[in-house]
């Protein structure tokens, strides 16, 4: 209960740091913002912008992945106080019990940790956010949409090569850190009112391409 109590406080303290850097399209585990938020803003990108593909993308095992090492760079870029980071490598590697027997934790956050939803969120930041954000406005010419709820991410494009690009380019920027996206749960769909007639002339039917 002391350690929940504790974490709390961090949180608290974290979230007043960095809810000034989070970018506008992430959404989950952040104060004031739900999974409805979400929808919603999804919708109305879809409804304003030139979409016609987009890109249903799934992290495979993120929480369990999470290196702690890149964790504990990433949170040196705004926290200062020596204490807190001491802190949180040690709530990182906390380790797991299970069935009376302890085990260290060389990767991931700490399951059902209170401060596990937040460095989520801080290590995508880095890791897809600020990175998304210089993507869309340096390789696309067409437009480009962005939603993330955790560690699920739905964009849509405009043209369907740098839909193609993306893929392959957010790829590689997960592989760098240690991740990789689900490849069953990870495809892109034609999309718009014209996308079924499109298909149709191609000879293709109504299933969605998954990830390469």
């Amino acid at each position: 209960m002391e350690d929940k109590v504790v974490q709390q406080a961090v949180v608290t303290i974290l979230n007043q740091i960095y809810e000034e850097d989070f970018r506008g399209f992430s959404y989950g585990f952040r104060p004031g913002r739900s999974q409805h938020q979400a929808l919603d803003a999804l919708t109305v990108a879809l409804k304003r912008k030139r979409v016609n593909y987009v890109l249903d993308a799934d992290i495979r095992g993120f929480f369990d992945h999470i290196d702690h090492g890149w964790m504990m760079r990433f949170l040196q870029h705004r926290v200062a106080d020596l204490r807190i980071l001491r802190l949180i490598q040690k709530w990182l590697k906390a380790g797991v019990m299970e069935e009376g027997q302890w085990s260290e934790t060389e990767m991931g956050t700490p399951q059902g940790a209170v401060i596990s939803p937040l460095l989520a969120n801080i290590y995508l930041h880095y890791v897809f956010d600020l990175w998304v954000d210089v993507w869309r406005k340096k390789c696309a010419q067409g437009d480009v949409i962005v939603v993330r709820y955790a560690d699920d991410n739905v964009l849509g494009f405009q043209r369907q090569a740098e839909a193609d690009r993306f893929l392959e380019d957010f790829q590689r920027r997960l592989g760098k850190f240690g991740l990789e996206l689900h490849p069953d749960k990870t495809r892109r769909i034609e999309f718009g009112r014209y996308a079924e007639p499109r298909r149709k002339r191609r000879g293709e039917g109504k299933h969605p391409v998954g990830i390469r």
